[in-house]
């Protein structure tokens, strides 16, 4: 198991439209890629936003933030305080209730 995590700085009063605009453009996008398993949003306090996706093997996890980074300089610039970062890996540790 792989995630794709992608990380930016969102401005100030903007969580409701990054939601929408991550529901109608990202999760289409990113559910595409071969392997998909699970996708994730995190807005923390201090306005930082988290997408995390879980895929199958690591070239998929790449593919996923490859399309994901495009996506983002595309469609939510205005909306962002900085570029978006982007990594992935092998999970190491996980577990389910």
């Amino acid at each position: 198991m792989y995630a794709a995590i992608r990380q930016a700085k969102a401005k100030s009063g903007t969580a409701e439209e990054l939601a929408r605009r991550i529901k109608e453009g990202a999760v289409p996008i990113i559910s595409d890629v071969e392997g998909f398993r699970a996708y994730y949003v995190v807005y923390a306090g201090d306005d930082t936003v988290t997408a995390i996706s879980i895929f199958d093997k690591f070239e998929q996890a790449e593919e996923a933030n490859k399309r994901a980074i495009a996506w983002i300089e595309r469609d939510l610039g205005p909306l962002l305080a900085g570029e978006a970062r982007a990594v992935a890996g092998p999970v190491i540790v996980h577990t389910l209730v």
